[in-house]
């Protein structure tokens, strides 16, 4: 059983690699063809006479080690510069209007159909209107830098605020005075919390010598995620606060214990903990999608209902995001229009929906069908970009800035 383990898991990682190349090469986003592969594997390792037991504990830890490590990622990507944020103001207006709109409309029609309260469609609702910036970002090399950058914080605010609200309104009582004082209050000792912690962690990263740094680092973080929902508080400002705080120094670099520090050590140091991020990013994603997909019921996918909802939610989606960005006059329109992937953070709050109340079997295969569209849609937008009339040596050029950028990112 064991050398069946490490065998299994072997091929996963060695498989999302190949997925991860073949994706930079085809332009297909590796989410689907994870996805599929774990599709496809369950019925040719049944007839091989393997199976994995034990996803239904396996699936949600993986999943929220990667959301820990996809918030930490995104605030990577945020550059706390003013000339930086003057640029990113549209990116944020769109990622804030976006969620909020598209999940106003999700909820409304949870409320309508599924007679659902107001509270169950709202938690229902978020999960659909977060764009998922693991799957947007290295998605994005096709466009120039501008579109680049507006893909990375765009995606970035809208994980990191989309996982806040679900959080928050699964722990409220239902009442707009209880969502508030959970949003504001636990908000705010979060926010104190996660300060201290993200000042803490980087006295560690700076001042810890020797070859082992970042384990222990990660550690801490995960500890202090676990420790914050016991406490039912919002952890996961906390791992924002110290992803935005290791990213930009010079927010603690003026206090005492602080100052002195070595620019030129202190980035070779951060670019190594990025890496290393990425690379574990990488795997739990490459683990958590075949899986995924190996986990799925296939009858949920054959579901008339499924399929109509399915539409139904990317039909919102699309529009939505097109009068958008019309509406703040988005010189690349045509393009960021197809940009709006769901992924791991879709799949993993709709889990934890599943779990707060009963939702009907259909939209398993729905949110499936949504992922995995939103991901093909894409591939649609970089051919039509491409037939527009983007110059092919300008749009090489972009994919290799692209990639020198993002690094391992897949």
């Amino acid at each position: 059983m064991t050398d069946q383990a490490i065998f299994v898991a072997s091929i996963i990682l060695l498989l999302a690699f190949a997925v991860e190349r073949l994706g930079k090469v085809s332009g297909v986003p590796s989410v689907v063809i994870l996805i599929l592969i774990g599709l496809i594997g369950k019925p040719a390792m049944e007839i091989g006479g393997l199976e994995l037991s034990g996803l239904d504990t396996a699936v949600p830890v993986i999943g929220t080690i990667g959301l820990i490590l996809i918030v930490l990622e995104g605030a990577f990507d945020i550059d706390l510069h003013k000339d930086k944020l003057r640029h990113a103001k549209s990116a944020f207006l769109m990622a804030g209007a976006g969620l909020i709109g598209c999940t106003l409309v999700f909820a409304t029609a949870a409320n309508l159909i599924l007679d659902l309260s107001i509270q169950q469609a709202l938690i229902l609702a978020v999960p659909l209107s977060v764009i998922s910036s693991a799957v947007a970002i290295p998605s994005s090399a096709f466009l120039p830098a501008e579109g680049r950058e507006f893909v990375v914080y765009e995606s970035s605010v809208s994980d990191i605020l989309g996982i806040l609200i679900f959080f928050t309104l699964l722990a409220s009582d239902g009442t707009l005075a209880g969502i508030l004082s959970k949003l504001v209050g636990g908000g705010l000792l979060s926010l104190a919390l996660g300060s201290i912690c993200a000042a803490g962690l980087l006295l560690i990263l700076i001042r810890i010598d020797g070859h082992i740094r970042f384990i222990p680092l990660l550690a801490g973080l995960f500890a202090l995620y676990a420790g914050g929902k016991m406490m039912h508080l919002s952890p996961l400002i906390m791992v924002l606060l110290f992803g935005l705080v290791i990213n930009n120094p010079q927010l603690f670099s003026r206090l005492r214990g602080f100052r002195g520090l070595d620019a030129n050590s202190y980035d070779a140091t951060l670019a190594e903990f990025k890496t290393l991020t990425m690379e574990l990013t990488f795997a739990v994603r490459g683990f958590f999608f075949i899986l995924l997909g190996y986990w799925t019921d296939l009858s949920t996918l054959l579901s008339v209902a499924a399929w109509a909802a399915a539409a139904l939610i990317l039909v919102v989606i699309f529009t939505m995001r097109l009068l958008l960005l019309r509406w703040l006059q988005h010189d690349l329109t045509d393009a960021l229009a197809w940009i709006a992937p769901r992924g791991l953070i879709t799949v993993l709050l709709f889990l934890a929906a599943k779990d707060a109340m009963a939702l009907p079997a259909f939209l398993d295969g729905a949110v499936l069908l949504v992922v995995l569209a939103s991901a093909i849609l894409i591939s649609i937008g970089r051919l039509q970009w491409a037939k527009a009339g983007a110059p092919a040596e300008k749009l090489n050029a972009a994919e290799k800035a692209a990639a020198h950028e993002s690094g391992a990112e897949g």
